[in-house]
């Protein structure tokens, strides 16, 4: 194992840890022990309590809850230092975002505010369930090859009442602007590629984000719509000119026509790949859901088509056609090539969300208050990104029956099994903690006369409003009865 001051990435990951302490500005070292406590566990974390157990928390079992529920973290610094570390880059050297949203589920918690229904995949096959939560749209800087590592760049937490467009819009403005600031990116440089699955509207993305150096990529589902570009108007027409050319429906080949791009590659896992792109598309808006307040007629967004077909799935399920726009026109083969080879690499953020849950922890605790749920939230995002900068600082600790891998492809979970040995070499600015007593408490046997309040879950649907005698839409005044059983 390398000593962690010797290198570069021990000094930015010992820069990291000061700076992290310096983001806590109340009850700094018992969140900061709680955040070596996770990284320095014995598998995974599955009680806040039994963190306390570790040799890093040389605290109380009580004081981690303390901490999240009264201390403080400092998010917009936090977010800067994030931003500040190395992140990794694509094979052509652009940064490559993606961005998604995970659930924090809290069905049973009656007393926990601003939960909202979120939606879940269930057990059966094409089912779907909304449970209350608390959903967190969280963006990450992607790698290029295969492995599991991010870099979480920010999380949000979706309060009741907003539009989840509005706030990714918003959200990758500010993530876009601290890259700059950390200059991660340059005039002269690549546009940066933002990467989102099919629940993500990419034209809309791709229009408020216009004046960023980004370049936006979602995938689309199989049943939309697209139009071509006007043909020319001949001479002497009358009436209104057309808005929209021929029709591209995705699942109607015969509009399609000849593409502009095809490519074919042999990949390891899907065998042959044929991919097809055709340029300048866009999709017809209306002034409805999220263009509803635009004024003025509606723009033209363009865009590139990209269809991936493979072979077959390493699940062995029949593969289906992957949509995909490009914000983007005109591009070549090898741009074709670089964006569903972009969009493939989304999916390591699935591997961060399993890491952060599974191993990490993070929807363990029973927090009462979404402000403590943002506080541990934070304190495992900068847990991980620790982790990330000490890939090549730690030993492989593998299992008997675990294969050996180079030391830059381990995994998140097989360098965290060696973080306690490098934990003594890197800084450690908390304080001892002073001696102390346990407090009274509620005396045995007397009744609770301060019980916590119930919150409703926050739900929009079609039914929650009426129509005014005015005609327009007003909400109800009878609020949503709460499920008590």
């Amino acid at each position: 194992m390398h000593h962690a001051g010797a290198t570069g990435a021990g000094r930015e990951l010992s820069a990291l840890r000061q700076e992290f302490y310096r983001c806590l500005p109340r009850r700094a070292d018992a969140l900061f022990e709680l955040t070596d406590a996770v990284l320095c566990a014995d598998g995974p974390v599955r009680s806040i309590a039994e963190l306390s157990l570790a040799g890093e928390h040389r605290r109380g079992h009580g004081s981690s809850y303390a901490a999240l529920a009264r201390g403080r973290v400092d998010i917009d610094r936090l977010r800067n230092a994030l931003s500040g570390v190395p992140l990794p880059r694509a094979a052509d050297g652009r940064l490559v975002l993606a961005v998604d949203v995970t659930c924090w589920l809290r069905p049973e918690a009656h007393t926990c505010p601003q939960r909202i229904l979120c939606h879940t995949y269930g057990r059966g096959r094409d089912q779907h369930m909304m449970v209350p939560g608390w959903p967190y749209s969280v963006v990450v800087a992607l790698e290029s090859g295969r492995g599991s590592w991010t870099a979480p760049l920010d999380a949000v937490r979706l309060t009741p009442g907003d539009n989840a467009a509005n706030v990714t819009a918003q959200q990758i403005r500010a993530v876009v602007g601290r890259l700059v600031a950390a200059g991660h990116w340059r005039p002269g440089d690549p546009d940066i590629l933002l990467v989102a699955d099919a629940g993500y509207d990419g034209p809309r993305l791709a229009h408020v984000l216009a004046d960023l150096p980004i370049t936006v990529l979602v995938r689309m589902r199989t049943d939309r719509v697209l139009h071509r570009p006007v043909p020319p108007q001949r001479s002497g027409t009358l009436g209104r000119p057309r808005r929209h050319g021929d029709e591209f429906a995705f699942g109607d080949p015969a509009t399609w026509g000849q593409p502009d791009a095809v490519t074919e590659t042999t990949t390891r896992l899907y065998g042959p790949a044929l991919i097809r792109a055709w340029d300048r598309l866009h999709p017809r808006l209306t002034h409805r859901i999220a263009w509803a307040g635009h004024d003025g007629a509606l723009p033209i967004i363009e865009g590139t088509v990209i269809r991936l077909q493979v072979e077959r799935l390493p699940s062995g399920a029949i593969p289906k056609p992957v949509w995909l726009w490009h914000s983007r026109t005109g591009l070549g083969h090898a741009e074709v090539d670089l964006a569903w080879q972009a969009f493939l690499r989304r999916f390591d953020i699935e591997h961060t969300f399993r890491m952060l849950k599974q191993t990490l922890g993070w929807t363990t605790p029973k927090l009462r208050s979404p402000e403590a749920a943002d506080r541990w939230t934070w304190l495992l995002l900068s847990a991980y990104t620790q982790l990330r900068l000490a890939r090549d600082l730690t030993a492989d600790l593998r299992r008997p029956w675990e294969r050996p891998r180079p030391a830059l492809r381990l995994s998140p979970a097989r360098v965290r099994r060696g973080f306690r040995n490098l934990r003594p070499q890197l800084a450690c600015p908390a304080g001892v903690p002073k001696p102390s007593r346990p407090g009274p408490g509620r005396p045995a046997g007397t009744v609770n006369h301060r019980p916590a309040s119930r919150h409703d879950v926050y739900v929009v649907t079609s039914t929650n409003t009426r129509k005014s005698k005015h005609g327009k839409n007003t909400r109800s005044s009878n609020p949503r009865p709460r499920r008590t059983g």
